[in-house]
């Protein structure tokens, strides 16, 4: 099974998330797309994070009627921060019989170079590549990449908490299901 690995913090997770893995896994060669739910990100500020099982918990709440999508936790389990080259190693590992690529925007893909180990990364995983307004994909590292024309939407999840904080309506930026939750929990608030 090919699978694409949508890597993020998901602090909520939100529609433009939403869109973008769908249209992978409809619109694309992906037989799956699974959410990887990062408990920390080493170019993040971890100080706004919402417990990683809380935000593995509303991934699900959003994908619970998708059977392409799935949410992962696989990160949980392996030394913080999480280095996405860490993951593919234990995942090829743990689940020989899938082939992974990775799902990622134009302005994460400008910044690969940075990344632990890219090198690798690039020599044995293609790229899925949604298109971010002001970052053109210039593939001067030689990664096997596949443009995608997802739609997006610009919503932010850093504007999410902050409509949050300031009690302000969250609806239809993010599932129903992740809207109750939060504010049956009180996420984001403080």
């Amino acid at each position: 099974m090919k699978i694409g690995l949508y890597f993020g913090s998901f602090n909520p997770i939100h529609v433009g998330h939403l869109i973008i893995a769908n249209h992978c896994a409809t619109q694309t060669d992906l037989d799956k797309v699974w959410f990887v739910v990062s408990p920390q990100n080493p170019f993040k500020n971890s100080n706004t994070l919402l417990n990683e099982y809380h935000r593995l918990h509303m991934v699900n709440s959003a994908i619970e009627d998708a059977p392409k999508l799935k949410a992962s936790s696989v990160e949980f389990k392996l030394p913080k921060p999480s280095y996405t080259i860490d993951t593919l190693t234990y995942l090829k590992e743990k689940y020989p019989q899938h082939s992974f690529c990775i799902i990622m925007g134009s302005d994460s893909f400008q910044n690969l170079d940075k990344w632990k180990n890219y090198k690798l990364l690039i020599k044995n995983h293609p790229l899925y590549i949604y298109k971010r307004p002001g970052f053109e994909i210039n593939n001067t590292i030689g990664a096997t990449i596949v443009p995608l024309e997802a739609p997006l939407l610009d919503i932010s999840s850093t504007h999410i908490r902050k409509l949050v904080k300031e009690k302000k309506s969250i609806r239809f930026l993010v599932p129903d299901a992740v809207e109750k939750e939060i504010e049956s929990n009180n996420y984001y608030r403080g």
